[in-house]
C-alpha cells in the first residue's frame, strides 16, 4: 500500500510529492490523466533519492486504483487560474471533474485532502457526494495562515519558525486573520506591530494569490500549496494531532452548517478529530456569517 495517493500530477500534485519525500514522511503513489505524466516525474524525484536519502518510495501509474490504495488520497486535479480570474471562476470546471472522480472513489474510506481550487466549494462538493465530513479536509486556511506568518516574520526580520499566524472563513479575499490568535516567540504581534501596518500585511496575504498568479502569467502559486498539503498529510499519516486552520464542513459551529471554511482542528489519524471555536470579535462574526451566507448561495 502507498501511504499517501496523490490525484492530478501538476505543479501542486508533484511539488506535494517532493515535500513529502523530502521530509521522509511515507510511499507516495501519483495519478493523472495524462498517460505518463505520473511515471515520469515520479522516476525523475526517485534518481534524486540518493542524493537526498529518501527513505520512501515514489512511484507513477496511469492506473487510480493504485493510487486508491492509500491510507491518504490528496486531490489536487483540476483546472487553474488565468490572470485576472478569481478561484471562483474556476468552480463549474473543477466542479464536474470532481463528481467524475467522487464515483471513481466510491468505497474510499482514508483521509481526502482537497487542494483543488476553489477549495471551500471543492470540499463541499466532496462531502455532498457521500464522504465523510471529518474525513474530507480543504488546506485553505492553512495556506492562508502560512502567508500571514511568513509576511509577519518578514516584517519583523524573524525566525519564520518563531511566526504563529491564525486565519479562518474562506480560501478567498473573504479570508479572516485573527491579530489575537497572532504571536511571535510568544508575544502577542499586536504589542510588535501597529494595527495600521498588521492591517496592510493581512491585505497583502488576501491578495497573495492572485499576485503570484499576474506575475508568473502561466501558472498558479504551486509551492505554498503544496506545503499545505504536506503538513495536513504528516499530521494524518504520523497522528500527530497537530492544530491546523482546515476547511471543513460545519456542523454547527458559531451556529453555521453544511458550509465549509477554515477552523482550527485537531488533525490526525482518523481526519478532523476536532473543530476548535476561537473567540471571535462581534466584527469577526459578522464577516464569518457573511462568508458562509454567500458559499451557501454560490456553491
Amino acid at each position: 500500500m502507498a501511504q499517501i495517493g496523490i490525484i492530478g500530477s501538476g505543479n501542486v500534485g508533484a511539488n506535494t510529492a517532493f515535500f513529502l519525500a523530502e521530509r521522509n514522511v511515507s510511499h507516495v503513489c501519483m495519478y493523472d490523466v495524462t498517460e505518463g505524466l505520473s511515471t515520469g516525474k515520479a522516476l525523475d524525484l526517485m534518481e534524486a533519492a540518493p542524493l537526498r536519502g529518501y527513505q520512501y518510495r515514489l512511484k507513477g501509474t496511469d492506473d487510480i486504483h493504485e493510487a486508491l490504495d492509500s491510507q491518504v488520497l490528496l486531490v489536487a486535479a483540476g483546472e487553474i487560474r488565468s490572470p485576472g480570474a478569481q478561484r471562483e471562476d474556476l468552480y463549474e470546471r473543477n466542479a464536474k471533474i470532481l463528481d467524475d472522480l467522487a464515483n471513481r472513489l466510491s468505497g474510499y474510506s482514508g483521509v481526502i485532502i482537497v487542494a483543488t481550487e476553489p477549495v471551500d466549494p471543492m470540499t463541499m462538493r466532496l462531502v455532498g457526494n457521500g464522504f465523510d465530513r471529518k474525513r474530507v479536509i480543504g488546506i485553505g486556511g492553512v495556506l492562508d495562515s502560512a502567508r500571514l506568518r511568513a509576511l509577519i516574520a518578514r516584517e519583523l526580520g524573524a525566525a519564520q519558525e518563531d511566526v504563529k499566524a491564525t486565519v479562518i472563513g474562506r480560501h478567498s479575499h473573504d479570508m479572516i486573520a485573527l491579530p489575537a490568535y497572532c504571536s511571535v516567540a510568544g508575544v502577542p504581534v499586536t504589542t510588535l506591530i501597529s494595527d495600521a501596518r498588521l492591517t496592510e500585511l493581512v491585505e497583502e496575504t488576501r491578495q497573495a494569490g492572485d499576485r503570484i498568479v499576474e506575475l508568473a502569467q502561466r501558472t498558479n502559486s504551486y509551492y505554498g500549496p503544496a506545503a499545505a498539503a504536506t503538513d495536513v498529510a504528516e499530521a494524518v499519516i504520523r497522528d500527530t494531532r497537530r492544530i491546523l486552520s482546515v476547511s471543513t464542513v460545519l456542523t454547527g459551529q458559531y451556529g453555521i452548517t453544511d458550509v465549509a471554511m477554515s477552523l482550527p482542528a485537531l488533525v490526525g489519524a482518523g481526519g478532523i478529530e476536532r473543530v476548535l471555536e476561537p473567540r471571535l470579535t462581534d466584527d469577526e462574526l459578522a464577516q464569518f456569517a457573511k462568508s458562509a451566507a454567500s458559499l451557501k448561495a454560490h456553491a
